[in-house]
């Protein structure tokens, strides 16, 4: 039985252009990151050819990615609140909750920057709230 990071894996591969590849080498570097990460695909639509968005999270939503025709756009949910010394947040700037990194044809994104930036918004949403 396939898992689940597996099936977005193969939903992601179909198209096989630059924004494919893309996000197949960012999404193996948020897994790498965190291997505890959980993987959805959300909000099917006609505009994402049905795929769904990739949605990473751990106890809560980590970030996620879209392609559109000039970049991938991974989105961290929180990535207001969270260091970026390397600068790879480079949209949604002005929002005071979100911030995205936008990745254009031929871009290359500093690896361990990248998966410090998941650490961190992983250890930003915290274990669950306890039950009482």
């Amino acid at each position: 039985m396939a898992t689940k990071p597996k099936r977005a894996e193969q939903a992601a591969g179909k198209a096989g252009d630059w924004r494919e590849e893309t996000l197949a080498r960012m999404r193996a570097l948020i897994l790498e990151a965190d291997p505890e990460m959980i993987e959805e695909r959300k909000w099917r639509k006609a505009s994402n050819a049905m795929a769904g968005v990739p949605v990473w999270s751990h106890d809560g939503i980590v970030c996620t990615g879209e392609k559109y025709a000039k970049v991938v756009k991974l989105t961290f949910a929180r990535g207001a609140s969270l260091p970026d010394p390397s600068r790879l947040f480079n949209s949604s700037l002005e929002g005071g909750t979100r911030r995205a990194i936008d990745i254009h044809e031929g871009e290359k994104v500093d690896a361990g920057a990248f998966k410090a930036l998941v650490k961190a918004a992983v250890a930003r949403n915290g274990p669950p709230a306890k039950k009482r």
